[in-house]
C-alpha cells in the first residue's frame, strides 16, 4: 500500500470548522472517507492474494552434483538389479531399495545399501555403492511370494524397524495390488493397508476399472511423527485409472491418495487428482515417486518418460492444500467442471543435466552433505537388462529462501 494513498486518507487539520459549514462538506468526506477506506481493504486483499500466491510453493532449487553406476552383480545368489524405489535410514546412515523382480529371478525382496560420499565442502561427491544385505518379503503366511504373484515397487521406512512396501498388481493375471509392512530384518508381513475398491478389478467383471497392468502403486513414501502419533502415508498411480483414462492427447489423471496410519486400522483421509504432464514426444509418462518436503502438504514428484530418443525424467513440486478431494468419484474421465486438481511446478528437466538418463523410478532424501545442505538421491530400475544399468544420481535440495 503506497504512503501517497495513506496521505489521501487523512483528514485536513480544520476539519471540525468544515464539517460544520455545510451538509454538502459532510457528504464530500463522507464519502471521500469510504473511498479511502474502500481502497485500503482492496490494497490490502491484493496483498493477501499475493501472499497466499507465494506460500502455494515452497521456494526450492536441486542442484545436480554427480552420477555413479552400481555395476552388474549378484549378492547372495540373487541378481542385483530393478531398483524401483529407496528409501533412507538416517539412524543406521544406509538405505534400503526394493527390486521389482516379482519372485521370477529370485524371491521378493530389498536390499540395504551403504553409499559413501566424499566429505569434501566445495566437491562433494556420490563415491561408492555397496550392497550389504538383502531381505525377502514373505506374505501373511510366513511364506516368500510365488512366481509372478507380485510386483513391488515402492518402499517407505518408519521408526518402528518396518518398511511398507506398496505392489502394483499383476492385472492382466487377476492379482490386485497392495501397500502392505513388513519387518526390517526379516522380511516377516505385519500388516495390509485397505485399497479402495474402485483401485481394484470389478469381480463381477461387470465395469471396467482398477489400475491398469504395470501402472498401479509406484509412489511411496511417509511422514513420521512424535512417538505414539500417527504416520502420514502418501502414495500415488503411476497413470491414471482404467476408469479415468484420457484421449493420448492428454495428459493421465492419475489419483494420489493420503492415509493415517496410527493405533487404528489405516484410513484414507484424502484423495486428489495429480495431473501428469502432456508430452508430444515421450510415449509414455508416469509418476515413479514422491517425497514429503514438509508437513504442510508439499512434495517433489518425480515423473519418468520413455520415447523415441530413449527415458527423460523431471522432478516436480506439488501442492495438495488448494486440491478438491475426489474419493467419492467413479470416474475422473471429461470435463470436471470446478473440480480443483493438486497444483505443480517444475524444479528440474533431468534431461538437461548432459549425462544418460536410464529408467529412474527411486527418490529420497539422504544425509546431509559436508557443506551442510540435503542430500537428494534418485535410482534407476535396470529392468535386469544388459543394456541398461543401475543409476544413483546424487542432487543438493536447497532452499531459495
Amino acid at each position: 500500500m503506497s504512503q501517497r494513498f495513506l496521505a489521501g486518507c487523512v483528514p485536513p487539520p480544520n476539519l471540525s470548522n468544515l464539517i460544520h459549514q455545510t451538509s454538502f462538506y459532510r457528504l464530500s468526506w463522507f464519502l471521500a472517507l469510504v473511498i479511502c477506506l474502500a481502497g485500503i481493504f482492496l490494497d490490502l486483499g491484493n496483498l493477501s492474494i499475493a501472499e497466499a500466491k507465494d506460500r502455494t510453493f515452497v521456494p526450492l532449487s536441486l542442484e545436480f552434483i554427480n552420477a555413479y553406476e552400481l555395476p552388474k552383480q549378484e549378492f547372495e545368489r540373487t541378481p542385483v538389479g530393478g531398483l524401483s524405489g529407496i528409501t533412507y535410514d538416517r539412524d543406521l546412515n544406509l538405505f534400503y531399495a526394493i527390486s521389482d523382480d516379482r519372485s521370477e529371478k529370485a524371491p521378493a525382496r530389498f536390499y540395504t545399501l551403504k553409499l559413501d560420499f566424499i566429505a569434501d565442502k566445495q566437491a562433494p561427491k556420490l563415491e561408492k555403492v555397496e550392497v550389504t544385505a538383502v531381505t525377502f518379503l514373505k506374505d501373511w503366511q510366513g511364506k516368500t511370494y510365488a512366481q509372478g504373484g507380485v510386483d513391488p515397487e515402492g518402499i517407505a521406512l518408519t521408526s518402528q524397524q518396518s518398511v511398507f512396501i506398496s505392489s502394483e498388481g499383476v492385472t492382466h493375471a487377476g492379482i490386485p495390488p497392495f501397500i502392505d509392512e513388513f519387518d526390517l530384518k526379516t522380511g516377516a508381513w505385519k500388516q495390509s493397508v485397505p485399497i479402495p475398491a474402485r483401485y481394484r478389478l470389478d469381480p463381477k467383471g461387470e465395469t471396467e476399472q482398477g489400475v491398469q497392468d504395470n501402472f498401479g502403486f509406484e509412489a511411496l513414501a511417509l511422514i513420521g511423527s512424535a512417538p505414539g502419533d500417527p504416520y502420514r502415508l502418501f502414495t500415488a498411480t503411476e497413470s491414471a485409472l482404467t476408469q479415468d483414462k484420457q484421449p493420448s492427447t492428454q495428459g493421465a489423471r492419475s489419483r494420489f491418495l493420503h492415509y493415517v496410519l496410527g493405533s487404528g486400522a489405516p484410513m484414507v483421509i484424502a484423495e486428489h487428482l495429480y495431473p501428469v504432464e502432456v508430452s508430444p514426444t515421450a510415449g509414455i509418462i508416469g509418476i515413479t515417486d514422491l517425497l514429503p518436503i514438509d508437513r504442510g502438504g508439499h512434495f517433489l514428484s518425480l515423473e519418468r518418460s520413455l520415447g523415441a530418443t530413449g527415458f527423460g525424467a523431471k522432478i516436480w513440486q506439488f501442492a495438495t492444500g488448494s486440491a478438491s478431494d475426489t474419493s467419492k468419484l467413479p470416474s475422473l474421465q471429461g470435463n470436471l467442471g470446478s473440480l480443483r486438481p493438486i497444483r505443480k511446478k517444475l524444479v528440474l528437466d533431468l534431461g538437461q543435466l548432459g549425462i544418460r538418463l536410464d529408467n529412474l523410478e527411486g527418490m529420497a532424501l539422504g544425509p546431509r552433505l559436508a557443506d551442510g545442505t540435503q542430500s537428494l538421491i534418485i535410482v534407476s530400475d535396470d529392468n535386469f537388462r544388459n543394456a541398461q544399468i543401475n543409476q544413483f544420481l546424487l542432487f543438493r535440495l536447497k532452499l531459495d529462501l
